[in-house]
């Protein structure tokens, strides 16, 4: 391995320790919502270190070609100290400001989409409801005048036919009726006993 290549690889893996020191405070600041739950926390936590791990090698890879010496860890530890020495704090609140911005432009999205999409939805569904209701009723109080209106002509056309038939014929028709009455309760009284019954 040239010199050249120990530099670069030199400084690839210091600068590989100071954005591990970045990705470590961005994964422990973000872990807050997920630490309540075991499984999603040590998922995580497998997660980001494999997937860290990986880039480092592939970085490393790039600079010599894969070759892992002792300076190699050097060099990182080097560059993740230089991190916390230099940087931590600086970084720690450009990135709670970060935070802080991206959940007002997330609240400002999300209200912003209750108040032009879901709000009017909900008044343009509720509206078309008390139409629908509306004209429902409509329709069904005119249906009843309407039968009314129908219906009470030809009872009263009934009632005076009737009452001109002959009084035999009359009480022919009451027994007829008194019949299909007894019929009628009689049914309804053994429905409602089976009915009963089945409880």
């Amino acid at each position: 391995m040239t010199l050249n290549v120990q530099f670069i690889t030199m400084i690839s893996m210091i600068t590989g320790g100071f954005y591990l020191g970045m990705a470590l405070d961005t994964f422990r600041r973000l872990s807050i919502y997920w630490k309540q739950r075991v499984f999603l926390k040590y998922f995580m936590e497998i997660s980001f270190w494999m997937t860290q791990t990986m880039l480092l090698y592939y970085v490393l890879f790039l600079a010599n070609s894969g070759e892992l010496r002792f300076y190699v860890f050097i060099a990182i530890l080097l560059g993740f100290s230089m991190y916390q020495v230099l940087a931590a704090n600086l970084y720690k609140r450009m990135l709670e400001y970060l935070i802080r911005m991206m959940v007002k432009v997330y609240r400002f999205l999300q209200n912003m989409v209750r108040v032009t999409i879901v709000t009017p939805i909900k008044f343009i569904i509720q509206l078309l409801m008390t139409i629908i209701m509306f004209t429902a009723n409509t329709l069904w109080n005119l249906l009843r005048y309407s039968f009314k209106i129908v219906f009470v002509p030809v009872f009263w056309l009934l009632r005076l036919i009737f009452r001109m038939l002959p009084q035999n014929i009359q009480r022919n028709l009451h027994k007829i009726a008194g019949f299909y009455s007894t019929i009628e309760n009689t049914c309804k009284k053994w429905i409602n006993d089976w009915m009963s019954k089945r409880r």
